[in-house]
């Protein structure tokens, strides 16, 4: 047997393999930004971390930051540093308050992901049950599907960010609320998500994981972490949905 025979096969086995994980998933469990849209895309997250920095500053709370932290780009690392030093205060769930409403404002120049609709409706369509799974604001998510006719497909599996910040994935807090409204056994669902957060809130929740990596710094941070199953598009379910992979 040829080496290039041997890589075909290899090829062939991986192909089946993500066919299966995708075709026999009952309950998929969607990370929201990422899988199903990029929702700082026109609202910039760093836009946001700055304002949430200046807001604590007006507190007189810029202090409990460090100064990498007060330049950090991702807001929701500015809200896990308060929340790690005033562990369920009312700053935090101020500070988280006023996050949950720069995501909303971003909701409206949100781009969808390529093909998560198409994905959504007919994964929806074959009978499976879907749920989002996220670290962003539930009203947030529930926002976004609504505008883009897609609330049905979710409605009310909804489960994000809480005031309890601890719970916030790699905890698998909300895929086990998720997997206990849906009545669904954990070999039976899939997660599908952009981050090893998400890998490591599935294995902790002992459901199956699909990686959605739209860019080569995403791919390697999700293999690193040990992703076994990858799309770089999600056409590539798609394709498995309607029996063409």
């Amino acid at each position: 047997m040829t080496s290039d025979t041997t890589q075909t096969e290899a090829v062939a086995t991986q192909t089946g393999n993500l066919r299966d994980t995708i075709t026999q998933a009952r309950f998929v469990l969607f990370d929201f930004d990422g899988p199903v849209c990029r929702l700082f895309a026109g609202h910039s997250a760093e836009t946001v971390a700055k304002d949430l920095v200046e807001w604590l500053e007006r507190q007189g709370m810029r202090g409990l930051l460090t100064p990498e932290e007060c330049v950090h780009p991702d807001p929701m690392e500015v809200l896990h540093a308060v929340n790690r030093r005033r562990p369920r205060s009312d700053l935090v769930a101020e500070l988280e308050a006023r996050f949950t409403q720069q995501e909303l404002k971003a909701v409206a120049k949100a781009w969808p992901t390529a093909y998560a609709d198409a994905v959504i409706r007919t994964w929806s369509a074959v009978g499976a049950r879907l749920a989002i799974t996220t670290n962003n604001s539930p009203r947030t998510a529930a926002r976004y599907l609504d505008s883009r006719g897609l609330a049905e497909c979710f409605t009310p599996n909804i489960y994000g960010r809480t005031q309890d910040l601890h719970h916030l994935k790699p905890d698998p807090h909300c895929l086990n609320r998720a997997l206990n409204a849906l009545g669904a056994a954990p070999s039976e669902a899939l997660v599908i998500g952009d981050a090893p957060s998400d890998l490591y809130a599935a294995e902790r929740a002992g459901v199956p994981f699909l990686g959605y990596a739209r860019n080569d710094r995403k791919e390697k941070l999700l293999r690193d972490a040990g992703a076994a199953h990858l799309v770089t598009s999600l056409e590539t379910v798609l394709l498995a949905l309607r029996g063409r992979l």
